[in-house]
């Protein structure tokens, strides 16, 4: 009414005074040219005010062309009849032209109100795009939904066990009573007539014309564009809750898929390594109290000693397997210390002197090598690890050699076996736990314990070439007082490879093991 009021008035004004500056003119003006000056007027209050506006403007216009331009003139009269013409045409043409201009005003106030609300609707949607977890997408929704639509209170509902339950607010929290008529079917909807202002209104969300929630709001949008433009974003809000969800139950199903597929590489790579064992004990133990058999004293230390070896051999593989699950939880922690080089490979080695059979370690540490600053007991692992991946797959008869160099500011520790090598694209997956190459190797639990146990040291550790063929395992350590501060292992190794260029460890006398029955470490066969 504001607005029809004012361009009343401006028409009005416009109108007349167009007429008076022409006034002057009239005698020189042909009598049609006074009625088209006088559309400007007419435009002008259709624009600000509308139709009603143009009408009182063509109003004005009529009265000031029959005064000041139709003879005889400054009087409301008409003197000749064929002037009645001009002025209904004009009449005529200027409700014409403001019916016109109406409806393209019109038009182009409309097309701005939709190109707004599709703006506020692509922001709004925006919102519900983003990869977020069901929770969070909860909250987003009734949080748009309040500041947007300038609402006291709003809570999505979702069912749950056939119950409607709040799954997120915002503004106004609803009342226990009002959460009763939400539950019973009695909730005012979104489209209905209005009523008192804080009533509660509903707006289902429905994806695919199956039910997903909710909307309850305290108040309601006071425009009819907002109310359309609020159930447009529920059944985008609806839409986007569906995919949420869809997509963390994808989540949860590949979760459970890796899960069993570890559980079957796990029972894969261990169960070789606990049947062959156990199956040995059995023999042994049946052999050493079946009366019927006669052993020699010779025979029976050899069966006892067997048990024993096969014993340490299942100590092992338990040990592996209580490390991986104190990795994995996060709860295994480096404390370092100082201790010279050939003190840590000795310690590495002893252990080892019942598993590795005939086989010879040739131990080749340089001379004047600083301490090192590590965890005795996880370095020792790794080292003892390596040491019985190389026997595994080292030719028998030929030597293991345990090497200690300086690279740089580091020293480097290395297994070096004659087998026949590591493959150039498997050097990074070999540190994977229970990887199954195209060649039929499988790893186990060895190799990814040492490259866990060296990266929580901070150093790395990786495969290279050995000249004369085979491969050697490298890791660096810090000497004393250059050590990465020691923490907590993180939960899950990391399973990347630093690559580091290849060295080849010149050769120095050698300090044969003693020879003992053969028994694995910890490792299926990786290479």
């Amino acid at each position: 009414m504001r607005r029809t009021a004012v361009g009343s008035v401006v028409g009005i004004v416009v109108s007349v005074g167009v007429g008076a500056a022409m006034v002057p003119l009239r005698t020189h003006l042909s009598l049609a040219t006074p009625g088209l000056v006088l559309v400007v007027p007419v435009v002008i209050g259709v624009v600000i005010g509308g139709f009603r506006a143009g009408v009182a403007s063509v109003v004005a216009g009529f009265v000031v062309y029959d005064y000041g331009f139709i003879p005889p003139y400054d009087q409301l009269t008409v003197g000749h009849p064929q002037n009645w013409t001009a002025l209904v045409v004009y009449a005529v043409v200027m409700l014409l032209v403001a019916q016109v201009v109406a409806r393209l005003d019109a038009s182009r106030a409309e097309a701005l109100r939709r190109a707004v609300e599709a703006r506020r609707l692509a922001e709004l949607s925006e919102l519900l795009v983003e990869d977020r977890s069901v929770d969070e997408l909860l909250k987003t929704i009734v949080v748009a939904v309040a500041s947007s639509f300038d609402v006291a209170g709003v809570a999505l509902l979702v069912l749950e066990n056939d119950r409607l339950e709040i799954a997120s607010t915002a503004g106004d929290e609803l009342q226990p009573a009002e959460l009763a008529r939400l539950g019973s079917g009695v909730p005012v909807s979104l489209g209905t007539a209005p009523g008192a202002p804080d009533q509660i209104r509903t707006v289902a969300l429905t994806a695919s014309g199956r039910p997903v929630g909710m909307l309850a709001l305290r108040g309601i949008p006071a425009a009819e564009s907002d109310r359309a433009l609020l159930r447009t974003f529920a059944n985008h809000a609806a839409l986007a809750l569906e995919q949420a969800r869809l997509r963390e139950q994808a989540l949860r199903s590949e979760l459970l898929e890796e899960i069993d597929r570890l559980r079957h590489a796990l029972m894969g790579a261990i169960s070789h390594d606990l049947r062959t064992p156990l199956a040995t004990m059995k023999v042994a133990s049946s052999a050493l109290v079946d009366p019927t058999i006669v052993l020699s004293e010779q025979d029976a230390d050899e069966l006892h000693g067997l048990i024993a070896m096969e014993t340490d051999r299942l100590t092992r593989l338990v040990t592996s397997l209580l490390d991986m699950t104190r990795i994995d939880a996060g709860v295994l922690e480096v404390r370092p210390v100082a201790t010279p080089v050939a003190h840590l490979l000795a310690e590495a080695v002893a252990p080892l002197r019942t598993s590795l059979g005939d086989r010879r370690i040739d131990i080749d540490v340089a001379g004047d090598l600083p301490d090192v600053e590590v965890d005795q007991l996880l370095i020792g692992q790794v080292l003892a690890n390596l040491i019985d991946n190389a026997h595994r797959h080292a030719p028998a008869g030929s030597p293991i050699v345990v090497g200690a160099r300086l690279r740089g500011d580091r020293v480097a520790l290395s297994v070096t076996d004659s087998g026949r090598g590591v493959p150039f694209g498997e050097r990074e997956a070999i540190f994977d736990r229970f990887v199954q190459f195209d060649t039929g190797g499988r790893t186990g639990l060895g190799l990814t314990i040492a490259k866990t146990f060296v990266e929580a040291h901070g150093e790395h550790i990786w495969v290279e070439d050995v000249d004369e063929g085979g491969a050697r395992f490298v890791f660096t350590v810090a000497p004393a007082g250059r050590a990465t501060r020691a923490g907590r292992l993180p939960s899950g190794p990391v399973i990347t490879t630093t690559p580091a260029p290849a060295s080849v460890v010149p050769a120095v006398p050698t300090l044969p093991v003693a020879a003992v029955p053969t028994a694995p470490v910890g490792d299926g066969p990786g290479r």
